[in-house]
Order: C-alpha cells, then structure tokens, then sequence
C-alpha cells in the first residue's frame, strides 16, 4: 500500500487521505478543507498603512451580473426602465428599484456606489477579477480577500474557520497561491450546516485517539519522503478539522437554533438563510463570510427573473443589517454587495438585459463607511458613468484598507513572482465617514 501511494500522483494521494479521514478517524469535512493545496513564501503579520475601522465583513455576491438599472440606479421614466418604477428611500434624493421595498428603509445606513466599471465582460473573468483584483489567467491562481486577511492579519477565533464560503461556486480562487489553511470552508447549504463533523456511532474519543496515533505512524515515512508543502498541509487540515468538531462554538452552524420567526425574517431560500448563518458566524469571531447567489444572467425574460432575485436579496440583506445594527455589530463590520458587471440599458428582443461592465453599482454598509452617502453616477440612460470611474481594484483596495491591510505588503507566489493585496489599487477616501 505504501509503495502504491508513493507512485501515485497528488489527486491520487488526496482521495486517498479524504476517504481514510472518514472513514478510519471520522473526520468527515476533510475534503472542503483540501481544496487549493498550493504553497506560498511567509510573510508576518505586518503593521497596517492607517487604523482598520472593520473587524469583519460579511460579502454578499450576486453572480451573473446584477442589473443596476433595475436595482439600486434605477431610471423612471425613460425607455430603459422598461416596466421597473422606483422608489424613494431612506437616503435623502436616492432612488431604488420598485423590488427592493426593504432595503430602501435601509439604505441611509450606508454607501451606494454608482459608478463601478470593469474591463471583463465574461462571468468567469469578471467574477475573477471581482474577487482577487488580477485578470485570469492559466499559470498562477490568486487570493481572494478573506485567503489575503486570514494570510495577514491571522484568525479572529481559535477553533472556527476564520473564512467561511456560503453557497454553490467552484471558480471561487479561495487561498490561490496562498498556503491552503488560509481558504475557505465551503459550506454549501446553510440549511445543513457543516455535515460529518459528529463522531460516528461506537467511536469512542480513546478509540478516536488511537486510530489517530497509527495514521501517524503509517504516514510518518511518506511524510518524510515528500517533505513539502501540500503534504504538510494535510496534517494541518486534519488538526483543524479535529479542532472543529470538538469546538463547542460549533454550534454557530446550526440554524435551527434560532427562532422560526428570526428564520421567517431573513427568507426561507439558501441565501436569506446564508445571510442569517453569516450573522450567527460574524458574532462568534469568524472574520471573513462570502454568501453567493446565482441566477443574475438574466439575458431572457429579465422582468420575470430579477423581481424574484431582487425578492430574496431584499429580505435577506435588510434583516442582516437591522439585526447586525441591533447588536451593536454593524458598526465594525462592513457589509458588501456586489457583482461582476451590470447588465445593457438596452432590452433586447427576449426581455432580457445582456453583460455590461462599462457601468454598475455595488454598495457598501457600516465597517467604518459613510452612512447615507451616494458615490458617483451614471449618464440619464445608465449606459456610462458620469464623472470619475470607480475599479475594480480601488473598491478591492476599499475594503482592504477597512480591514487594515497593508496595501503595499509584497507577498511572493512558490514561482517567486511578487503580489499585493489589491493589485495596487488606490482606497477611495472619500466613501469613509
């Protein structure tokens, strides 16, 4: 068997380990903790360019391309509107989508950001782009936010993961070319929580123990052969995974615990749901929580499909800033909303928007940013911005100084090439209080 797995290749040997996990150690959540195995340079914590004002944030990303006109920039009254009215929100002279009811009560609470470009107009490159600040490409994979924040700055709780992904995406980067434990744990129904984590029946604690040590002493010689990296970072994620199961903070996973009308508040779908798991992980120290929701393509039938996206986005992300201000949390930390492009001011011949990265919004909630504040514009049709153009790497680089990152910390990839946490993107001053 030890010869096997020394001819095998690295998949080979992973599958291997995952499936032993589960079924020798009971340590079933393995595999979400393999993912990106690939090794980087250390470097220290570093001291940061200006005071963090967010402990933690909460990424709440709608993939598919959210359309800016018929959610936060919407325009009444012309021919790109289409059936779409707007509403008067709680921000003074700030209109919104007809679909979003909630939310409007909300938005003086923070930052909507109208004048977002992108230069990718594919989901893959822009959703890429969205999260790591680097255009895709094939030979070297980056860092997502959180994999850059835990790298840096460390984890916020000493059992829970301090990354955490809610939903369904597997071109999330994760920890690129970072050291694996820096990824997140990918759950993908908040309904399930984390699954396998329990010891299965019969497997006594000393019994655990001891299948532990002989796992040790039969992989005490491959360790030694292949001393490196992604071999080294099994033993980690077998400690972490050990760590977690016997966390009594465990139970931040578990949504049954919360009353049916709190559940009732956020949505009865995976993402209100996710919103609600997000809030209950931010609470116990977890710094870092991305909710996906797909379904935003909306090249057909736009106003059939966007009002029941917009739907779930508005009741989930009005209760989490509601509750997150009522337990005093919003204040440090930053809510983000955001997407990889907007979609055509033109309605095309199936009542649908197509991509559109020369013009769209995102926003930005508590963490230190300005409440009832609107940033930027778009022409009377939504088809440009008018005035200074907000990039991508400067809302990356945004989010990043909230944090206290150090924009300018070189962190070198294994092939040596050097990287920064936003791709040298410029903060903008001008959206904190």
């Amino acid at each position: 068997m030890r010869d096997l797995l020394l001819r095998s290749d690295e998949l080979t040997r992973r599958r291997f380990a995952a499936r032993a996990a589960s079924v020798l150690l009971g340590v079933g959540l393995l595999p979400s903790l393999f993912t990106n195995m690939a090794a980087a340079d250390p470097a220290a914590p570093a001291a940061a360019a200006r005071p963090a004002t967010a402990k933690r944030v909460i990424y709440l990303y709608m993939a598919g391309g959210m359309s800016h006109l018929d959610t936060l920039d919407p325009k009444p009254n012309t021919d790109v509107a289409g059936p779409v009215r707007a509403l008067k929100s709680s921000l003074d002279g700030a209109l919104v989508s007809e679909y979003l009811p909630r939310l409007a009560e909300c938005l003086h609470l923070g930052t909507i950001v109208r004048s977002m470009t992108s230069t990718q107009g594919a989901h893959e490159q822009g959703n890429y782009l969205m999260h790591t600040s680097y255009q895709l490409v094939g030979t070297i994979r980056h860092p997502g936010m959180g994999g850059w924040l835990d790298h840096l700055q460390g984890s916020g709780h000493p059992s829970l993961p301090n990354h955490v992904y809610i939903g369904y995406d597997s071109r999330h980067p994760g920890a690129g070319f970072l050291p694996a434990r820096h990824g997140p744990l990918f759950v993908s129904n908040p309904e399930n929580g984390i699954t396998n984590v329990a010891r299965p029946r019969g497997l006594t604690p000393s019994r655990q123990a001891a299948r532990l040590a002989l796992a040790d002493e039969l992989d005490a010689g491959f360790r030694a052969t292949y001393d490196q990296a992604p071999v080294r970072a099994y033993a980690d994620a077998y400690d972490r995974a050990l760590s977690l199961m016997e966390s009594k903070d465990l139970a931040a996973f578990d949504l049954t615990q919360e009353t049916e009308e709190v559940r009732k508040r956020y949505g009865q779908d995976q993402f209100g749901q996710g919103c609600l798991l997000a809030r209950r992980l931010v609470e116990r120290g977890v710094r870092y929580v991305e909710v996906g929701v797909n379904g935003w393509d909306t090249h057909v039938a736009n106003f059939v499909r966007t009002p029941e996206l917009a739907e779930s986005l508005d009741r989930g992300l009005s209760a989490l800033l509601n509750e997150l201000r009522a337990l005093g949390l919003l204040k440090d930390t930053l809510v983000v909303l955001a997407t990889e492009f907007g979609r055509t001011p033109v309605i095309n011949q199936n009542l649908g928007r197509d991509h559109y990265p020369q013009a769209f919004s995102c926003a930005l909630f508590g963490g230190g940013i300005k409440a009832g504040n609107v940033h930027g514009k778009t022409t009377a049709d939504g088809s440009a911005v008018d005035g200074e153009r907000v990039k991508i790497v400067d809302f990356n680089a945004t989010i990043a100084q909230a944090l206290g990152l150090p924009l300018d910390r070189i962190v070198t990839s294994p092939s040596g090439r050097p990287f920064t946490v936003a791709n040298k993107g410029t903060p903008i001053q001008a959206l904190f209080a």
